[in-house]
């Protein structure tokens, strides 16, 4: 019979788990049996566990994102600012913020600073991008909620909306760059589980 193939699959399946791997993936089993061990393999074709890893990676970014909005909104509102410079003081420090998140995890890694930075950049900002391009279009939008002070429910509650919305919509953003290795990927590969 011409299936040596089919039987010597069946002899080794009880101790190596190739079968496994045939489940959904056909006849890949040195590609599944490469990408056993990590997750790679099944993030690159859209698996379980990509949307996991976005909603993880954008809840690092919306915590930089929060407090630079915060402090952001707290300095001008402390200071005076016009809405144009306490958006931008924001925003800045969003930035900052999330990279800084991102840059304390790599180096604890054992990366230096200037590798650290490279990481955090590549990793974190296009989604700070979107997230911040969400975020103040609906904080500026919401009738009132730039000139709300700190202690107005309205400010409050539109930050919090305006959070809410730029995380649910950044997630996609960064299942689509973990999935082609981009983006949050590039930290993944410096903390190994």
């Amino acid at each position: 019979m011409a299936h040596p193939a089919q039987h010597e699959h069946q002899g080794h399946d009880h101790h190596r788990h190739e079968g496994h791997e045939h489940e959904g993936h056909g006849g890949r089993e040195h590609h599944g049996q490469a990408g056993h061990g990590g997750h790679g393999h099944h993030q690159a074709h859209g698996g379980g566990t990509t949307w996991g890893a976005a909603a993880q990676a954008t809840l690092h970014c919306l915590t930089g994102c929060a407090v630079g909005e915060i402090l952001g909104m707290v300095l001008g509102t402390a200071f005076g600012l016009h809405n144009g410079a306490t958006v931008v003081v924001s925003i800045i420090l969003a930035f900052v913020f999330g990279y800084a998140l991102t840059m304390r995890g790599v180096l604890k890694a054992g990366l230096d600073v200037g590798a650290a930075v490279k990481v955090a950049l590549a990793a974190d900002t296009v989604s700070i991008l979107v997230m911040e391009l969400i975020d103040n279009t609906v904080m500026v939008t919401v009738p009132g909620a730039m000139d709300a002070g700190l202690g107005d429910l309205l400010f409050w509650v539109s930050l919090a909306g305006s959070l809410a919305l730029a995380f649910a919509l950044t997630v996609p953003v960064n299942r689509w760059m973990i999935g082609r290795g981009r983006g949050h990927a590039v930290v993944h590969a410096y903390h190994r589980h």
